[in-house]
């Protein structure tokens, strides 16, 4: 009669149990399992995510073998697989071959993947084979330097929730056909495009990330929308784009997410927005947006200022706000030092009744700037924190600052000024 000590409790365990313990161990652990004994000896090919990454690579100097034992072993551990796999992340810095890849791919497309990653070499690209678009039950796709054409008998992504392309060639309208054709979509990243327009219509969508040099951007059917991260580079062409566009921008993009909660807007945003827009009557108000982020806004520029402005009067329900000040040598208007405006302009009932911590980072203490932080000390009653961070281009004018800063009004008893100097 065998005792507790003879018996191999591990490989009596359910197989769901099994290979929950055999995911979370790098892939190429989980296939040494087969040499414990005859009963483990399959127990890996059952997994259903399988992530390839630098960790399965051999040691050596010699990068085509180090590449071709990574080929190998892909290919036996999908070819020696037995049922669905719902999830493949391939990222190394080695990249298969086209005919390797391509193989690979038709494969998983024919065994139920839900989850797939590609992310091969840092200088190397690929091109999707058509069979990466009849996966129809792909939830999460992203695909980094690559080039995708949909084919004309494409019919979307019916169950993708999450799309990432990075790097990624694709035709202008092939983009906007692929995200409409997703229509349980909920996250979207694209990053490194160049001078594209873009129109995103995605009902479901609640996060955007955008980051490339993008001419124009539309959010007509986003109403979902509850975080949004951009980046814009700016080019000659881009910029000269911008002074021939006709509308509001503000509006194109900010002007259908009632529900947006977080908003960060990286380089040039603030620039972007500002095209079209005027002072007047806000049609959109952000009743849950709570955090906002801008980066490089210029205070010399006062269309840009009014974007902010703008913002802040429509997010009743604001609690933080983080301004990076982007100063230029270069004034873009004439009236860069109207003061006057702050009490001309904004009545003295404006309150931002939710809003507890301001951080201004590269302060250099223009007219504007100091009005702008004067205006949020004397109409935030519950603020807590302004944080204010100095240029390092203004250290003479620091201490005059400093005391101007704590002269200001301010509508919140317990709202301290904090004036840093963050390291270089």
């Amino acid at each position: 009669m065998d005792t507790d000590s003879d018996r191999d409790l591990l490989s009596d365990l359910p197989q769901s149990i099994i290979e929950s313990i055999l995911v979370k161990v790098p892939l190429v652990d989980a296939v040494r399992t087969s040499i414990l004994s005859r009963k483990w000896r399959y127990k890996w090919a059952a997994i259903t995510e399988l992530v390839f990454n630098d960790t399965c690579l051999t040691s050596g100097h010699d990068k085509s073998i180090i590449s071709c034992n990574l080929v190998n072993f892909i290919t036996r551990c999908l070819f020696l697989h037995d049922g669905p796999i719902h999830k493949f992340e391939l990222n190394t810095s080695y990249s298969p071959a086209s005919p390797d890849l391509d193989q690979w791919l038709l494969f998983l497309s024919r065994k139920d993947i839900k989850e797939l990653i590609i992310d091969i070499g840092e200088d190397d690209w690929f091109r999707a084979p058509s069979c990466v678009f009849f996966c129809p039950k792909l939830t999460h796709l992203v695909l980094v330097r690559c080039e995708l054409n949909p084919p004309p008998n494409f019919k979307g992504f019916l169950c993708l929730k999450h799309l990432s392309l990075q790097q990624v060639i694709i035709p202008p309208h092939d983009i906007e056909v692929l995200i409409s054709s997703c229509p349980l979509l909920e996250s979207l990243t694209l990053s490194y495009f160049d001078s594209l327009e873009l129109t995103i219509r995605a009902p479901n969508l609640k996060y955007l990330n955008l980051e490339g040099e993008f001419k124009d951007i539309r959010l007509e059917n986003t109403p979902q929308l509850i975080g949004i991260s951009v980046a814009m580079y700016m080019t000659d062409d881009i910029a000269e784009h911008f002074e021939q566009c006709s509308g509001c921008n503000f509006d194109k993009f900010l002007g259908g997410v009632p529900c947006l909660e977080r908003l960060i807007g990286h380089i040039y945003f603030t620039k972007y927005l500002s095209i079209g827009n005027e002072q007047g009557n806000f049609p959109v108000t952000y009743q849950n947006l709570k955090f906002i982020e801008l980066y490089q806004v210029s205070f010399e520029d006062m269309k840009e200022l009014l974007v902010v402005l703008r913002l802040i009067v429509s997010s009743p329900n604001l609690e933080e706000l983080q301004i990076s000040v982007s100063s230029s040598s270069i004034t873009t208007t004439t009236d860069i030092y109207d003061l006057e405006f702050w009490e001309r302009d904004w009545p003295v009932d404006c309150i931002f009744g939710k809003l507890k911590i301001v951080h201004m980072t590269d302060f250099s203490g223009l007219p504007h700037e100091i009005a702008f932080i004067k205006f949020l000390l004397g109409h935030s009653p519950v603020l807590e924190q302004m944080i204010v961070a100095p240029t390092i281009y203004v250290t003479d004018k620091v201490v005059k600052m400093l005391i101007d800063l704590l002269t200001f009004r301010r509508a919140s008893p317990q709202a301290t000024v904090k004036f840093i100097q963050e390291p270089l």
